[in-house]
């Protein structure tokens, strides 16, 4: 029963992020528009080589999905901070780190997912076929949740700090490089003839290492800045 309660706080949680984010579609469309147009400019400054393209693809789409799933980092809790929300789910009787989450799932799920679907579409400009597009979703579909996982420890440390967008960058981009590397580098190793599986592997690994740690460093990072 304790759990199911749990699952409820947790599901309502995520309701409240999703109506939220429709009052202000604006933010939630920013880092969507930023991943096609930065995708969309290195086809049209390369030219029409398409080796050069395909060579080019699996870095380009992940370097732009990175920065892309950066951009929202910085409001992940910096409502609820404002409003005093986030000092009631570290005094409810909720575990703090089911919260923090249930707050990186929805903003993969508003930020992260949507670059996901993007991704083949933007994938054929760069002459992609079929197999490596479907190898870049199941990386981005590995890869972006981490990414909101990791990133949530990088906006708890900068919460409330001037400047706090360079400083999370600072933060955790060198954080975000395995991740990037392994996801951008299955693509390249099946275009070479060499197995993927082991990039997919390391990916995995990475996202349920960050399941277990990220909650509890961002919920350590986050009682430090409420005190």
């Amino acid at each position: 029963m304790k759990k199911l309660g749990l699952t409820r706080v947790m599901m309502a949680l995520m309701r409240r992020e999703f109506a939220v984010a429709l009052r202000q579609k604006g933010e939630v469309l920013t880092p969507l528009v930023f991943f096609v147009v930065v995708a969309s400019l290195f086809p049209l400054g390369v030219g029409p080589e398409s080796a050069l393209l395909l060579r080019m693809a699996p870095g380009v789409l992940w370097v732009s999905a990175l920065l892309a799933a950066m951009l929202s980092l910085q409001r992940l809790f910096a409502t609820d901070y404002i409003d005093g929300s986030l000092e009631q789910m570290a005094l409810s009787s909720t575990p703090l780190g089911l919260l923090v989450l249930a707050k990186a799932l929805s903003h993969f799920l508003l930020s992260g997912l949507p670059l996901v679907l993007m991704a083949p579409v933007l994938g054929l400009q760069f002459g992609l076929d079929g197999r490596a597009l479907g190898i870049l979703m199941v990386t981005l579909l590995l890869g972006t949740p981490t990414l909101s996982l990791i990133g949530s420890i990088g906006a708890a440390l900068t919460l409330g700090v001037r400047g706090a967008g360079v400083l999370l960058s600072l933060l955790i981009l060198p954080l975000y490089i395995p991740v990037l590397i392994f996801g951008a580098g299955a693509v390249e190793a099946d275009a070479a003839g060499l197995g993927f599986g082991g990039h997919l592997s390391l990916l995995a690994a990475l996202l349920v290492l960050s399941i277990f740690f990220a909650p509890l460093a961002t919920t350590t990072a986050l009682r430090i800045s409420l005190e």
